[in-house]
């Protein structure tokens, strides 16, 4: 399993201090939050996509393109790329670019965002979230596994002879998860593609978890792609360590008490009871997560969110060499145990394995690795079933 940290970049005030970073100074913690994640040994460093206070990663592929450059191992992925808001065209530019820069070292997670007015901001209806989710990566993948495309669409403008650039490497496009909290349609539209689906569930029970990841499972099988449990899955997670639990939390209840996604809401208790977020010592952790398998079966890569709520840069690092030093690796030991078979994927595809992957089955590079049809329909996710297009994620039967 890969096991790393996602940010989602806010700007709040440290309440043990009065400190309260400017854009600036948060976006450099981020960066060297990421570069001591990859010195640290993790896996992925993930960054979220927003475009309003007080949260500042605006800008992906910036951000992890030059992170590409100063790393030498991690994973760079998105939390969040806004799939509903974001121009197909541009997505397809942007992180084929970032594919090339990083050798291949990266992924990207689609998702409809959890910000109503980014909407308006950038065009579109918040009412159309799922048929914009639907219509948009459909484009996107046909933009990325053919070299000229024309296409003809509700939410932009038609495609005439169009071609973007560059072209993905090794002709493979990247991997890429569909994350979802409380959108069956999206765990759908992850198992028709064959994708991976990552439910972030750092506000959810685990009943609501595993209810939506065996649903993915079930769809992924469906649609042929494997069997259930051979299905590509991620969690998301918080924590916060200290070597004694009871200093955890004293230190980070008034983080908790201010976090902007959280803050001024249930108590912490309630919260550690409720959700995922653990506070305590890293066994609490390892005895936590490690129980998660249980319940929704092997997955792929486990994430974590641990520099928000104003915690200051020190502290995040010292949060990171705890996870690296003292977490990853038993957690590691206890997921990997219990790996049904060896044919069940350890890990996410790495780009290598997925160009391995596409010249096996004789595509000579130009990959279209996952269905673009479905296999009993013939119809692609953006058609209805007279072949026209559809507007409302009808092809999905929801």
């Amino acid at each position: 399993m890969q096991f790393g940290i996602f940010t989602v970049s806010d700007v709040t005030t440290d309440p043990t201090t009065g400190h309260t970073p400017d854009d600036t100074e948060r976006v450099r913690d981020i960066l060297t939050i990421a570069k001591h994640a990859d010195e640290a040994g993790l896996d992925v460093f993930a960054t979220g996509e927003h475009h309003n206070p007080p949260f500042v990663a605006s800008s992906p592929t910036t951000m992890l393109g030059y992170l590409a450059g100063v790393t030498k191992n991690i994973t760079l992925s998105t939390a969040t790329t806004l799939i509903t808001t974001n121009d197909p065209v541009r997505l397809a530019e942007e992180y084929a670019m970032l594919q090339v820069i990083s050798d291949g070292r990266m992924d990207l997670m689609m998702g409809r965002g959890n910000t109503g007015p980014v909407y308006p901001w950038f065009g579109q209806d918040i009412r159309q979230g799922i048929p914009l989710a639907v219509e948009n990566y459909a484009l996107l993948r046909r933009l990325w596994t053919e070299d000229v495309v024309d296409w003809e669409g509700k939410f932009r403008t038609p495609l005439q002879g169009f071609t973007s650039t560059p072209r993905p490497l090794d002709g493979v496009p990247p991997f890429v998860w569909h994350g979802s909290i409380r959108s069956p349609e999206i765990a759908e539209q992850a198992a028709y593609y064959g994708d991976g689906f990552l439910h972030n569930n750092i506000f959810w029970p685990m009943t609501h978890t595993k209810q939506m990841v065996q649903y993915y499972r079930q769809r992924f099988e469906h649609y042929g792609h494997g069997r259930a449990d051979q299905a590509i899955v991620g969690l998301g997670g918080q924590v916060f360590m200290r070597k004694n639990s009871q200093d955890a939390w004293n230190e980070f209840r008034p983080y908790f008490d201010v976090a902007p996604v959280y803050g001024h809401g249930p108590s912490m208790e309630d919260f550690t009871r409720e959700t995922p977020l653990t506070v305590g010592s890293p066994q609490q952790v390892i005895d936590r997560y490690g129980a998660f398998v249980d319940e929704i079966g092997y997955y792929q890569r486990q994430l974590f969110l641990i520099d928000h709520a104003g915690l200051p840069l020190k502290t995040v690092l010292e949060q990171i060499d705890l996870l690296a030093g003292d977490v990853v690796p038993e957690l590691r030991k206890i997921v990997d145990a219990k790996r049904p078979s060896d044919d069940v994927p350890l890990n996410p595809p790495t780009h290598a394995e997925r160009v391995a992957a596409a010249r096996a089955a004789g595509e000579q590079g130009a990959a279209h690795v996952g269905g673009t049809e479905d296999r009993w329909t013939g119809r692609r996710a953006e058609e209805n079933a007279d072949g026209r297009h559809a507007n409302a994620g009808s092809a999905f039967g929801l």
